[in-house]
């Protein structure tokens, strides 16, 4: 059955319990990793659709000399070749840290329902902290939660600068 089909019926899934918003959580902080890992800025993301995770990305933009290689637009880019379409309506987005307003906007087209970021972004932060795009009259607005794992997802970051400042 195709997304058109699912909608007509009125087939979408209930929001995902805490545990299941702390598991996927868990699994964009070890895409988060991957991107230390590789001397990027540790921030990761998964997309998930009826509990299974359909996209993983981590930031890349140093490795990869890429200024759109966000952890948020990987990870969506995956997604929609996963399920063969752009829209991702029945999706949530899990990241590590509140959206920029280019990966803010790439979640708005692509349809995302719901966003999950673990620790806010006080300087480029555009769910919340600095706008709040998905507030705006565009013709998708998704819905978002801060705050899930917020402590592991600063501290990653935290731990990542202050290494970063001592070289």
């Amino acid at each position: 059955m195709d997304w058109r089909e699912r909608k007509a019926r009125g087939i979408t899934r209930p929001d995902p319990t805490p545990e299941e918003r702390e598991r996927f959580m868990r699994e964009a902080l070890t895409e988060a990793q991957l991107a230390m890992h590789d001397g990027e800025v540790p921030i990761g993301a998964v997309v998930v659709r009826d509990g299974e995770v359909v996209g993983r990305g981590h930031n890349r933009r140093e490795t990869g000399k890429n200024a759109l290689y966000h952890a948020e637009v990987l990870a969506i880019d995956e997604a929609c070749k996963t399920l063969g379409g752009w829209r991702l309506w029945e999706c949530d987005l899990y990241v590590t840290l509140e959206p920029c307003p280019m990966c803010a906007g790439a979640l708005i087209n692509a349809r995302v329902r719901h966003v999950y970021y673990g620790a806010k972004d006080e300087k480029a932060g555009s769910v919340e902290s600095v706008t709040k795009l998905f507030d705006l009259p565009y013709n998708h607005r998704p819905t978002a939660e801060g705050g899930i794992l917020e402590e592991e997802c600063g501290a990653l970051l935290t731990e990542f600068f202050e290494t970063l400042r001592k070289k």
